[in-house]
């Protein structure tokens, strides 16, 4: 599969998506959202893929938005978001595999957006994370608005959202907006044992955990009870459910296949 602005490469059950515009901090335009777009839905519909991992080329994660390109692109700011962004963003969720972001660097605008659309981040001590929009007039998307205050409460968000100022990775993992913090020479390595470790579980239970959570963030207890219920019968039928029962029984590691 040959893409112009990302890299995408599957390996023991990982598959990897790279950012590709270093000399731009790996600014977003419509092709590379698209592109992602398109490198998710593909890994998610591979059998061979049972965890993601998402990061950037160089120095950066995402710089955010190539104003350039969506100046160039659109008059209209909502066309990019509904064309572009918001498909990326809701492909991300709704993706029963799990997705660890690898914050190499800075994440701003969109990119903070992208990076906290994904299940898991684990960043290395040179991230921050800015939320920019602001500092050019605009309010942020990319589910920002969403992501952000259920991560670290509305008072964070909103401070963050009107400075528009850069929040380190120190400060982030404080917040609770990352997993863990790792030291930059270490994210690959860190990143991979925690991918691998993901892609070694029982995919299909956690793809329904996934969409358990998600589901639970925007309905009454009573609604995430009774939609636990549903999905712990579909988690049931796998076969991983009774490989794991007789892995428990029998005091040895589970070999989960994934379905």
């Amino acid at each position: 599969m040959e893409f112009q602005e990302i890299l995408y490469a599957v390996e023991n059950g990982v598959a990897t998506i790279t950012l590709n515009r270093p000399k731009s901090l790996n600014a977003l335009t419509m092709t590379l959202l698209r592109e992602c777009d398109k490198a998710f839905k593909t890994a998610g519909k591979d059998p061979a893929v049972r965890c993601i991992v998402l990061t950037g080329m160089g120095r950066a994660f995402s710089a955010g938005a190539d104003l350039k390109d969506t100046t160039e692109r659109t008059a209209n700011l909502s066309d990019a978001l509904r064309a572009g962004y918001n498909p990326l963003i809701t492909t991300m969720t709704t993706l029963e595999k799990p997705i660890i972001g690898a914050i190499n660097g800075v994440a701003a605008g969109a990119g903070c957006g992208i990076a906290l659309a994904c299940d898991m981040r684990i960043a290395s001590e040179k991230a921050s994370f800015i939320q920019a929009f602001s500092g050019i007039g605009l309010i942020p998307d990319s589910g920002s608005t969403w992501f952000l205050p259920r991560m670290v409460g509305y008072a964070r968000a909103f401070e963050m959202m009107v400075t528009a100022e850069p929040i380190s990775a120190e400060t982030a993992q404080q917040w609770g907006m990352i997993n863990h913090l790792v030291p930059h020479a270490q994210l690959t390595e860190v990143t991979l044992a925690w991918a691998n470790r993901l892609a070694a579980g029982p995919t299909r239970a956690l793809g329904l955990t996934k969409r358990a959570l998600n589901k639970a963030m925007r309905v009454p207890l009573t609604d995430a009870l009774e939609y636990e219920a549903q999905l712990q019968d579909i988690a049931a039928r796998t076969a991983d459910f009774p490989e794991g029962v007789a892995a428990f029984l029998q005091k040895r590691k589970p070999n989960f296949k994934g379905f």
